[in-house]
């Protein structure tokens, strides 16, 4: 199947669908096959690659599975040009509440996601 990449809009809008969906397809769709996701846990910066984090997404449950309330969005969206992107979202994956930074290209066939960095907090 494939999949909208023809706006930045689209390729978010799927974004926030395979988070929310548990969908790995849908993610890998949407992301270069050499981005990674980046994160700090205990003051060390951790990096998981594409095929690692889409392993994991196949494994979990989803959100949408479980029944639990849909809450994404944009935050803030930075084009330095026709073709670069920085977008920053927030979405809720209960029990973590993550913060996405978004790194996309306009590439020949399409927006892609290029880089991940994020953060999240622990909630009850």
């Amino acid at each position: 199947m494939s999949y909208d990449r023809s706006t930045l809009d689209a390729v978010v809008q799927h974004y926030f669908d395979g988070l929310y969906d548990g969908d790995a397809d849908k993610l890998a769709a949407i992301f270069h096959p050499t981005a990674d996701l980046r994160w700090v846990e205990g003051g060390e910066l951790k990096i998981l690659t594409l095929p690692e984090w889409l392993a994991l997404v196949r494994t979990r449950g989803s959100a949408r599975a479980e029944g639990k309330a849909r809450d994404d969005f944009v935050v803030t969206v930075d084009r330095s040009d026709e073709a670069t992107a920085f977008v920053k979202v927030r979405c809720r994956l209960p029990p973590r509440y993550f913060t996405d930074y978004l790194v996309a290209m306009k590439l020949a066939d399409g927006w892609q996601i290029v880089s991940k960095a994020y953060r999240y907090d622990m909630r009850g």
